[in-house]
């Protein structure tokens, strides 16, 4: 997929937090969103996956696509298809076991066709907690949690704002190996200010040059 932004700009009452966004995101590249803290980064990720509007400008989705070749447009209704999303603002469904929510997110985000679910479990670190409430959990191990959906969604498009949070030096470790191992090929966008969470990413876009 390719996602081209033109013009575009996001704003809440009368504070622009970016605008005038020239910028497109090649299939098979990793991008680093970089920016102190508030100056909206994650904005930027909410509205690149089209979970808020833009203000201003617009956004296109392309199928597949380079430099040289668009390809076929995509409806934005249906965009929440191609993209898995990491953060750690997102809620996970405490009451279900580890098992339950992996079993019940695959119903409607499907899944990498391997490794299956008990070895994702096992990847990650959380084997030992495979029928634990998820509300019991440290919040390094539900981060890595998040990460699991997302990584292993079979979705061209993976976001991820501050990937590492709340995760020690071996969690860091874990995400830079599955992004290695499992997202070769996707088009990956990182919201961070934190370099080790996107060492591996080619291209940057700094969001206080769109003030």
């Amino acid at each position: 997929m390719t996602i081209s932004l033109t013009n575009t700009g996001k704003r809440f009452n009368r504070d622009w937090i970016f605008r005038h966004l020239n910028f497109q995101f090649f299939a098979g590249m990793a991008y680093a969103v970089t920016g102190p803290n508030g100056s909206g980064k994650s904005t930027l990720l909410q509205v690149i996956a089209g979970a808020l509007s833009p203000s201003e400008g617009k956004m296109e989705y392309h199928a597949k696509s380079n430099e040289q070749h668009s390809g076929n447009p995509i409806d934005a209704d249906n965009i929440y298809l191609h993209f898995s999303f990491a953060a750690p603002y997102i809620e996970l469904i405490e009451e279900m076991t580890l098992l339950e929510f992996l079993h019940f997110h695959q119903q409607f985000k499907r899944l990498l066709a391997s490794p299956a679910i008990p070895d994702i479990i096992s990847l990650i670190g959380l084997e030992k907690a495979t029928h634990k409430q998820i509300r019991y959990f440290s919040s390094g191990m539900k981060q890595r949690v998040k990460l699991a959906q997302a990584v292993f969604s079979d979705a061209p498009v993976l976001l991820l704002d501050e990937p590492c949070t709340n995760l020690d030096a071996e969690g860091v470790a874990l995400y830079q190996q599955l992004i290695t191992t499992y997202c070769k090929n996707r088009l990956i966008i990182v919201s961070s200010n934190d370099e080790m969470e996107y060492t591996f990413c080619s291209e940057q876009l700094n969001i206080n040059n769109y003030k």
